[in-house]
Parts: structure tokens; C-alpha cells; sequence
């Protein structure tokens, strides 16, 4: 199969090369693409070498499906070119998510919604993904009322130069900026820029993404996005009410068994989820599972991943697997 990976270069690109890589999808040819000033640098995969195209160039090649991950302006531009000459894009940008007429997929919650006719598939934000992979199968079993989330997400989110930023700042050195503040030894509640109604877009994003893929807007969320001075994976907490009761014991059943998850959850050894155990993994781990004892019928969770991986190459490539596997790309 023809693979093109759009923002090869990148963080989230070079991740989605080593989850292909990885998981053996059948890669026959890579097309990796970047914008003009990186056409001609070489990048490496599975051994062999492959230049870097432009997109125009990369249209022309006819991939059979395009991996984006170069930013809400290059998928509003290309993704529809690609599209056009009939190659299957998943985007990791924010650009289609909330497109009515586009799919906002993640393989383990609602990957059945996907049909030939899709030919620009949305990737979810990072933090939206790894909760609803965990709200799935509780909402099958207990019907979520509400959910209140508040996250802890690391500096690669956000890219290369929060990484450099932070690590300046560790070595005291003085160097270019990717927040306006301090990020080591200070945690910044603010992750993207702030709407009208004094939430972040992040906070919306997680919010409306939640309900387009649990394909049910009665779930009620309400977001706090926060950076922290961590290099990879992002942690959540998360407080959930249901219609109806749960026994602790099967919950935590249904989440072992949930495709996806791994249940981390032995506080008498201090055993939890934590994002350096997460590093490099493709599932999303769960812990610290109690009753919220202020409210009846509602559960505390810590959920921990690796944002670079199951928060955006991996989930990509698993939604280009289900195509493969069922016959659309």
C-alpha cells in the first residue's frame, strides 16, 4: 500500500513513521511530505530512504492514504486536493473535527461508522481520545449523565519548541518561547487560546469532540485543560455520573475488558497509571477507581497516555488498519 505521511518531519510525524514501522502495516512505497523548505531531506523508514515531496507532488504519486499531520491550514488546504484525486486522508489537525459531514474517529469507541464514502477522516484532540476509549464501555453499561475532566497534559502537545522551552529552562539557558510563561517548575492553566465564554478551545474541543464520538450529545462535560512541566503523555482526572448504579468490582470488569485499556489500580502497592509508564505505549491506562463518595452513582478515574502515540499517530494508523481491514482503502 502507498502510504503518504503529511508533516513527516514533525513530532506527531515522526511518531506515526514508528507506529507504522511498529504495528507492520503493509507500507509498500512511503510518501513522505513536508512543506517546500524541507522537499529533498531524506528521511529514513524500515532501513530504506525516502525523500521528502511537497503535497502537490504527493497528490500527483496517487498514495492510497494520506496520515496529515501538519497543522489546521495545511489540512484545510490539501486535504480536500487529496480527497479529490480519491486519496483516504485521517487528519490529526482540528480542522474537520467538528464538520458534520466529516467522521471524528477513534477504532475502539466508534470505528463502525466509517464507510467508503469517507474520504476525510478526522483524528480526535489527544486528550479527548484517551477518555472516550475509557467512557466507552461504561456508558454501554451505566449510561453517562455527566463527566468532569481535568487534565495534565504534557509540553509535546504542543510541539518541538515547548520541548526546547523546557529544557532551556531546566539547563538555564535563555531561548525561544512557545508560552507566555515559565512552564518548568509552574503549571499553566491555559492550553490554547480562550473563547468568548472564558473556556479555552481546548476545554470546547474536548467537550464537543466527546459527544460527536460517543454519537450521544446527553452526555454532559465540563472541561479544565492544564500544561505541565512533563515531556510525554498526558494524565487525566476524571469524575463520572451515571443514570444508573454500578457495582465497583464490574466496572472495573468492563474496563479490563474494554479493547484498548489497561487497569493499573493497586493503591495497597502504590500501583496507579503514571505518563513516564505510559511512554511509548499504544493503550490507555486507568487507575486510582473509587466511588465518589459526595454523590451517589458517580466514579473517580486517573487516565494516563502517551499523547504522541494513542493520542495521534497511533489512533491514525489504527483507523487506516479498520479501513484496510474492511476493504475501504
Amino acid at each position: 500500500m502507498k502510504v503518504a505521511v503529511v508533516g513527516a518531519t514533525g513530532l506527531v510525524g515522526s511518531e506515526m513513521l514508528t507506529v507504522l514501522a511498529e504495528r507492520n502495516f503493509p507500507v509498500t512505497e512511503l510518501i513522505p511530505v513536508a512543506s517546500e523548505r524541507s522537499k529533498g531531506k531524506e528521511i529514513e523508514f524500515k532501513g530504506k530512504k525516502y525523500k521528502v515531496v511537497t503535497p502537490t507532488e504527493a497528490i500527483a504519486l496517487k498514495p492510497d492514504v494520506a496520515l496529515f499531520s501538519a497543522g489546521g491550514g495545511t489540512s484545510t488546504e490539501y486535504a480536500p486536493l487529496f480527497a479529490e484525486a480519491g486519496i483516504t486522508v485521517i487528519d490529526n489537525s482540528s480542522a474537520w473535527r467538528m464538520d458534520p459531514t466529516k467522521k471524528l474517529v477513534v477504532p475502539e469507541v466508534n470505528g463502525d461508522v466509517l464507510t467508503a464514502e469517507d474520504k476525510i477522516i478526522a483524528n480526535p484532540n489527544c486528550s479527548t481520545i484517551q477518555m472516550v476509549v475509557v467512557l466507552k464501555p461504561l456508558h454501554e453499561k451505566y449510561k453517562i449523565k455527566r463527566v468532569v475532566v481535568s487534565t495534565y497534559q504534557s509540553v509535546t502537545g504542543t510541539g518541538v519548541k515547548a520541548v526546547q522551552q523546557l529544557n532551556d529552562e531546566r539547563a538555564g539557558v535563555e531561548g525561544e518561547k512557545a508560552y507566555p510563561y515559565q512552564i518548568d517548575l509552574n503549571v499553566i492553566p491555559q492550553i490554547d487560546v480562550f473563547q468568548d465564554n472564558g473556556y479555552t478551545k481546548e476545554e470546547m474541543k474536548m467537550i464537543k469532540e466527546t459527544n460527536k464520538i460517543m454519537q450521544d450529545d446527553s452526555i454532559k462535560v465540563t472541561a479544565t485543560t492544564v500544561r505541565i512541566p512533563v515531556v510525554g503523555g498526558h494524565s487525566e482526572s476524571v469524575n463520572i455520573e451515571f443514570e444508573n448504579d454500578f457495582d465497583l468490582a464490574e466496572l472495573r470488569a468492563a474496563l479490563e475488558a474494554q479493547d484498548g485499556v489497561i487497569v493499573v489500580d493497586n493503591p495497597a502497592n502504590l500501583e496507579y497509571p503514571m505518563p513516564k509508564d505510559a511512554h511509548g505505549k499504544d493503550e490507555v491506562f486507568v487507575g486510582r477507581i473509587r466511588r465518589d463518595e459526595s454523590q451517589d452513582k458517580t466514579v473517580n478515574l486517573w487516565i494516563v497516555a502517551d499523547n504522541l502515540r494513542k493520542g495521534a499517530a497511533t489512533n491514525a494508523v489504527q483507523v487506516a488498519e479498520l479501513l484496510a481491514k474492511k476493504g475501504l482503502i
